[in-house]
């Protein structure tokens, strides 16, 4: 007999739908959009053929629609690896447990999750208004290591030598690394889209290497972090939710990817001039290869 999941456990609001998302599982598209800021979702779905669902709590504003015949849903996290946590776990519960009865559905349903973002790039040559597509998400944020199964993440030859080669703080949750799902980052042209090893921080400021009052414990993180090379493989930009996602996404069993806008780039000091046009550039060239 399927363990009924307490109301504590699983929270609903009073019509049935998820607590934080304020969702139902017919509200949801195979295909999810995920971004940031909350009102990036409207200029998204603004692109759609036409929009048949809204919903908003919170910093999670949700549009559902079509686009060149297929449904998509874009939904808005808020920030950081928290709330991650927080909108994949439910959006994984819409598809994958009966809200009615609050048991796990015998099969399994996969979810597409695309995250479209902003980033930092820790690389010179890869400037401010170029798009790049997370191979990996590498996190710092330590969320990982409250769930089981991860092993596979936290020790492994990549973090293995990242942890030796920065000496690592031990005061610091160990590093964890996981990888895109390789079908969706095969749908992005080679062209037009860098690739690269995406570091997600807990935080902006000190977990990012920026000090304005506070000084940081390591002032050669971000220099330690462009120079390191595990194979083919480097780090090339900064920000805070990747590695939740590819990490959550792939123990319950869904497609994962992020495609970050690159807004600054720590080494030459250059800020994009117009951010918020890159961005939707962006989006409009993945919604084409959806």
């Amino acid at each position: 007999m399927s363990r009924i999941l307490a109301p504590t456990e699983l929270v609903l609001n009073p019509d049935g739908s998820l607590y934080h998302c304020n969702l139902l599982p017919e509200n949801i598209a195979d295909t999810v959009l995920l971004v940031g800021a909350p009102d990036r979702v409207p200029k998204i779905s603004a692109l759609f053929d036409r929009v048949d669902f809204t919903t908003q709590k919170r910093e999670i504003v949700t549009h559902t629609g079509i686009k060149n015949g297929k449904r998509i849903t874009v939904l808005s996290t808020g920030m950081g690896t928290d709330n991650i946590d927080i909108v994949l776990n439910e959006l994984d519960a819409a598809v994958n447990v009966d809200l009615k009865t609050r048991t796990i559905k015998p099969e399994h349903k996969q979810l597409n999750f695309i995250r479209l973002g902003t980033s930092g790039s820790l690389q010179p040559d890869i400037p401010p208004d170029s798009f790049l597509a997370g191979t990996h998400g590498l996190g710092f944020d330590g969320l990982l290591h409250y769930y089981q199964n991860t092993a596979r993440f936290t020790h492994n030859d990549f973090i293995n030598q990242l942890v030796e080669d920065l000496y690592w703080n031990p005061l610091l949750p160990r590093p964890y690394l996981v990888e895109a799902d390789a079908s969706l980052l095969g749908l992005l042209p080679e062209t037009g889209f860098y690739r690269g090893v995406t570091a997600t921080a807990t935080g902006f400021y000190g977990p990012q290497g920026r000090v304005l009052r506070l000084p940081v414990t390591d002032a050669e993180m971000n220099e330690k972090l462009s120079a390191f090379r595990h194979k083919e493989l480097r780090i090339t930009n900064f920000e805070m939710e990747t590695s939740a996602l590819y990490g959550l996404s792939a123990l319950l069993g869904h497609r994962a990817l992020t495609v970050n806008c690159i807004i600054a780039n720590r080494f030459t000091l250059q800020f994009s001039k117009d951010y918020q046009k890159a961005v939707i550039e962006m989006v409009g060239r993945v919604l084409e290869v959806l």
